[in-house]
């Protein structure tokens, strides 16, 4: 395994042609080495836009390689560099996401199928899909113009959907979706689960305007109405501050509720002492605490680590890099083109949006 300053001087003879992109939930030791760092909209922003790379390192999950790899490796942009694909790898390929295995192709379509004998779903239905999902979820939604969305965009692309056909079928997290929808005034009623399990909707399609998939995150699913009730106790000074991925019995007792980019800004934007209860993954919080000493920083659960996340470990991505420059590159992650078109349509449409 090569040490640090190995990797350094690696970095130094590559420069600009290695792009390492790291997610705000790996651990510290790795994201101190990557290039950038972001949430998934500015991930995928930055394999979208840059020009410069010629192979880009992931450190994050499968679905954000997927979708670096779709976008980084457009056709076009594919043509303009004389054929040559960019590699996209992942430290660690069992680095996923429990999320985006609750909606899989085959349930999605079978959903489709059964939602298509109560409503017009061509006409009547924009699928919308939660980044936290596989290349296969998005093709889906670009097959049937839909679009993707993050936790940044959420309400941006909920409004764009319905300002062109009357229902949303939201793919496949049900708080991002049922909390989004709420802040824009659509009541529950106008909401109906679909039971992925069972095959069915419990609840009247014909007046639903949000069909949420029943998919969680594992790490956000777990942060409870009680524990944020204890934690204002406990805290009365402290602002709660929570990811959309929790409960809306959670989300509905804090002060307020983003991505983990808007996590950030509003710690970053605050004052010397001001106290915060945070809901969302624990290296996150931890990083905070660590950056602001001079603010009240508490986990609202302790703790509550990405466990897929962690697989991005110094020594798998240092492993990576070595590889890399021996020319003996591994874990590429490249969508095959037949479920990366209509992906990058459902994608692209996101990118318009916001």
């Amino acid at each position: 395994m090569i040490s640090l300053g190995q990797f350094q001087k690696i970095r130094e003879k590559w420069g600009e042609k290695l792009l390492i992109l790291g997610h705000y939930y790996i651990p510290d030791e790795t994201i101190a080495c990557t290039d950038r760092q972001g949430d998934s909209l500015a991930l995928a922003k930055m394999a979208a836009s840059d020009e410069k790379c010629e192979a880009i390192l992931f450190c994050g999950v499968h679905f954000m390689a997927e979708t670096a790899d779709i976008l980084a490796n457009a056709p076009q942009k594919v043509a303009a560099r004389g054929g040559k694909r960019i590699p996209v790898m992942l430290p660690n390929l069992l680095a996923g996401c429990p999320m985006a295995n609750m909606a899989s192709r085959g349930e999605v379509e079978k959903c489709w199928k059964i939602l298509a004998e109560t409503l017009d779903v061509e006409k009547e239905v924009t699928p919308v899909t939660y980044v936290n999902s596989s290349a296969s979820i998005k093709a889906f939604c670009g097959l049937h113009g839909g679009i993707v969305c993050t936790s940044s965009n959420a309400r941006e692309v909920l409004e764009w959907a319905l300002a062109r056909k009357k229902r949303v079928l939201f793919l496949p997290d049900q708080h991002l979706g049922r909390n989004t929808a709420l802040k824009m005034g659509i009541s529950p009623d106008e909401m109906v689960l679909w039971d992925r399990q069972a095959g069915k909707a419990l609840g009247n399609l014909e007046q639903a305007k949000v069909i949420l998939w029943n998919g969680f995150c594992r790490v956000h699913h777990q942060m409870t109405p009680a524990m944020a009730q204890q934690m204002k106790t406990q805290y009365p000074d402290a602002k709660l501050i929570v990811h959309p991925e929790c409960s809306q019995a959670v989300v509905a007792q804090s002060a307020a509720d983003g991505s983990t980019s808007f996590l950030i800004n509003v710690v970053q934007n605050s004052q010397p002492g001001e106290a915060f209860v945070i809901g969302t993954e624990s290296h996150l919080v931890d990083r905070l605490q660590k950056q602001y000493p001079d603010r009240e920083i508490h986990h609202l659960a302790e703790k509550h680590n990405c466990v897929n996340m962690e697989q991005n470990t110094l020594d798998a991505l240092l492993g990576l890099v070595e590889a890399w420059d021996a020319g003996k590159p591994y874990n590429i992650v490249a969508v095959p083109e037949e479920i990366a078109a209509p992906a990058r349509v459902a994608l692209e449409n996101m990118l318009r949006v916001k």
